[in-house]
């Protein structure tokens, strides 16, 4: 059976994240569970080390004691056999945020993107903040270009606006015109939302920390609190 995923609107490590995010390490397999941080989204401005340092930090806070931050930093790095293979081998996969063309980029199609979907496949959890929630969708929104780009499609037929209770709602008329049959995920800061809510797992959402989600169908907006569930089928 697939894994689980976990997608969060942004401002990722502090707060009540620790609810999401220990969710997600028990569903990895516990506080043992081997847990690798991507943060390829913050190489262009070259603050990789210590995004990744900094995630490595939160996940150790959380009782985590198996973390490590891979350097899959550009694409020849995102093919590298070694590197796929400790991606396929992990059980909580989780990419950090930053600029989300860039990463989207150096994953589609790569070694370490088939090493990520292969443990997804076999039950791992694949976790992404901001730009990395963004990439984990069928589609992502690409601010640097202004474009609506394809994603890693973990989650199909859907579009994440992180940061929603900030400047991300103001996404929401121009990715509604852009993609009209897209359901549209507005993720505010500090909020994740994991589909562990059902058996199955394309259903059954729940969502954690502070903020609330905002689904937009054609363009109309429903609100769901955190601590609240809801059932969307996100099927292409």
């Amino acid at each position: 059976m697939t894994g689980y995923l976990v997608l969060e609107g942004g401002a990722e490590f502090g707060g009540r994240m620790s609810e999401p995010d220990l969710r997600a390490l028990m569903l990895a397999g516990g506080l043992h569970a081997r847990v690798r941080i991507l943060p390829t989204a913050a190489a262009p401005d070259n603050n990789h080390q210590r995004a990744g340092t900094n995630g490595i930090n939160w996940f150790r806070h959380l009782g985590a004691t198996n973390v490590e931050a891979l350097p899959i930093l550009d694409r020849a790095s995102a093919n590298n056999t070694t590197l796929a293979a400790e991606l396929r081998h992990t059980r909580l996969i989780y990419m950090l945020g930053g600029f989300t063309g860039y990463l989207g980029e150096t994953l589609a199609g790569s070694a370490s993107y088939q090493a990520m979907r292969s443990a997804y496949d076999d039950g791992a959890v694949i976790a992404g903040s901001s730009a990395g929630a963004m990439v984990m969708c069928q589609y992502y929104f690409d601010p640097g270009k202004g474009q609506v780009m394809p994603g890693l499609n973990f989650l199909p037929n859907t579009c994440v606006l992180p940061h929603h209770n900030t400047f991300g709602k103001g996404w929401a008329r121009q990715l509604t015109a852009l993609l009209p049959t897209v359901i549209l995920l507005g993720i505010d800061e500090h909020t994740g939302i994991i589909n562990d809510n059902s058996a199955d797992r394309q259903r059954g959402w729940r969502i954690y920390g502070q903020g609330n989600v905002t689904l937009y169908h054609n363009g109309s907006p429903t609100v769901y609190h955190t601590g609240e569930g809801f059932d969307e089928a996100f099927r292409s």
